[in-house]
């Protein structure tokens, strides 16, 4: 290849952006996943004849990090919808639509920045540290700062099931590997020779996607043959769909409560426990919640338990799960761990409130975070019935959970997605559930208030569902048992173990290269 001129740069710099915004097809809702049989062999074929003709590091920066931007500005422009619901916020409507992919994309400009730095000469060389070191900057950026593992690239899997059975094993770190390592194989055909190489790499994908394909078959045809465990109480999953203006808007408390009263439709004799959403009774703190004693205690009973999301104020001020009775006696509670960055905390607070910034959820102030996340047990209320609680996005990190604890029957997560209206995002969140259900061997109840509201089994099989933009009631009377998966043993150890893996891979080929 000729050396490169200006002119030809615009190319490459407009083909990265555009193979960036049309990988994130691949995502929910679209998972059209053939796209990345394409998109990612073409990514390595652009940076393969850089390294040939280009010694300017900053060039394969900027592949990398048009490859992102295109990505993430296609498949995250909902989180401006955030924005849209109070005055305040509109101004950085524009800014957040550019600033978070931009800045989403420095992972993956920095991933072909180091391919710059590496030298290869076998295809399957390149591949694999490519494959490498950009899941290693996908695991960095679910982990650092506050982390935000959106939207990996072993989500355009979410469609096929049978596929996704090995997260039990492997988790989403490792899957995702073994994912991008997949889509760029392809890069081999972009070459005249190596005819050999060409025909073992399909028959090698062939093989590992139908083995993996069959793996994940057989595993849910055998599940289909374990009997359900019953119980002697209800669940009731509440999805209502409230407007998420009731934050900025003078919506009165009693007429929401009644609502989701009526939708519930407590029988006094009936154990029953019911799923509220998160944050749906507005500008009120738990500690207010007493003077509606009387409209919970008329229409629950000594029966019945409401699991629910709602502010709590101890000095500072929490997002919490809690567990209360029919006399809104405290049973047990949560304050949650992981907080939305502007969403629930102002970074930088104390100087961005001097110039009118808050948090975008309702408040000034912003939340603090909980200190553990711990497992509820609601035996000693006659109701044998454990759950680990999940509030909103602390769904969407992989084997960040419990650690090696497994000794709970249900995850709940409680959501609120109207934030993002009826974009692509509450879809998007809710398959981040089916994943954590593969690899936790575990039931995930999810309550949503405008968003997906689901009974997922520990094989991630989506038993019942209510779509994002209706409302209604999922009643529970009995489930799948509970599995430990090796992943919930290992946690995302088993990434770590597939990285040193690929090192010693990408070692022993360079060694018989020499040789």
């Amino acid at each position: 290849m000729k050396q490169i001129t200006k002119n030809n740069l615009i190319i490459f710099g407009l083909l990265p952006f555009i193979l960036g915004l049309i990988t994130s097809f691949s995502l929910p809702p679209y998972n059209l996943i053939l796209i990345n049989f394409i998109t990612f062999p073409t990514l390595l074929f652009i940076v393969f004849e850089l390294k040939k003709s280009n010694k300017n590091a900053k060039v394969f920066f900027k592949v990398g990090w048009l490859f992102g931007f295109g990505y993430f500005l296609s498949n995250l422009y909902w989180i401006t919808y955030s924005l849209t619901h109070d005055d305040i916020f509109k101004i950085f409507i524009p800014i957040s639509l550019i600033l978070i992919p931009a800045f989403l994309a420095i992972f993956y400009g920095l991933s072909t920045l180091l391919l710059f730095k590496f030298n290869y000469n076998k295809k399957i060389t390149l591949i694999l540290v490519f494959s490498l070191i950009f899941s290693i900057l996908e695991f960095l950026r679910g982990n650092i700062l506050t982390g935000f593992p959106w939207n990996l690239i072993a989500f355009s899997w979410s469609s096929s099931l049978s596929s996704l059975q090995i997260l039990s094993l492997i988790g989403t770190y490792s899957f995702n590997l073994v994912s991008i390592t997949i889509f760029s194989l392809p890069f081999v055909f972009f070459f005249k020779n190596y005819k050999k190489t060409k025909i073992f790499i399909t028959f090698f994908l062939l093989i590992t996607i139908s083995l993996n394909y069959f793996y994940g078959f057989q595993i849910l045809k055998k599940k289909d043959k374990i009997n359900l465990i019953s119980s002697d109480y209800v669940v009731k999953i509440i999805s209502p769909t409230i407007s998420i203006d009731r934050f900025v808007k003078n919506i009165k408390e009693d007429k929401i409560l009644n609502d989701l009263i009526e939708l519930s439709d407590p029988e006094k004799d009936k154990k029953t426990i019911f799923i509220w959403p998160e944050g749906v009774l507005p500008n009120i703190y738990l500690n207010e919640l007493k003077k509606y004693k009387n409209e919970f205690s008329t229409n629950f009973s000594s029966n019945h338990l409401i699991i629910l999301g709602i502010n709590d104020y101890k000095d500072k001020i929490y997002n919490s799960l809690v567990v209360l009775n029919h006399e809104l006696k405290v049973i047990d509670s949560y304050n949650k761990n992981k907080l939305v960055p502007f969403g629930e905390f102002l970074p930088f607070e104390k100087f961005l409130t001097k110039i009118g910034l808050k948090k975008i959820t309702y408040g000034y102030e912003s939340f603090s975070k909980g200190k553990e996340r711990k497992i509820i047990e609601l035996k000693n209320v006659s109701f044998d019935f454990k759950l680990l609680p999940l509030i909103c996005y602390e769904i969407i990190y992989s084997g960040q959970l419990k650690g090696n604890s497994n000794n709970y029957d249900f995850i709940i997560n409680l959501s609120e997605d109207g934030w993002f209206g009826q974009s692509i995002g509450p879809e998007q969140h809710f398959v981040h559930a089916i994943f954590r259900s593969i690899e936790e061997g575990k039931n995930i109840i999810r309550s949503a208030n405008n968003g997906f509201s689901a009974l997922i089994d520990p094989y991630g099989d989506v038993i019942n569902k209510i779509e994002s933009t209706q409302k209604g009631v999922i009643e529970i009377k009995n489930f799948q048992n509970t599995k430990k998966t090796l992943f919930s043993i290992i946690g995302n150890k088993m990434f770590f173990y597939f990285i040193l893996f690929y090192i010693s891979l990408i070692f022993l080929i360079n060694k018989s290269e020499k040789e």
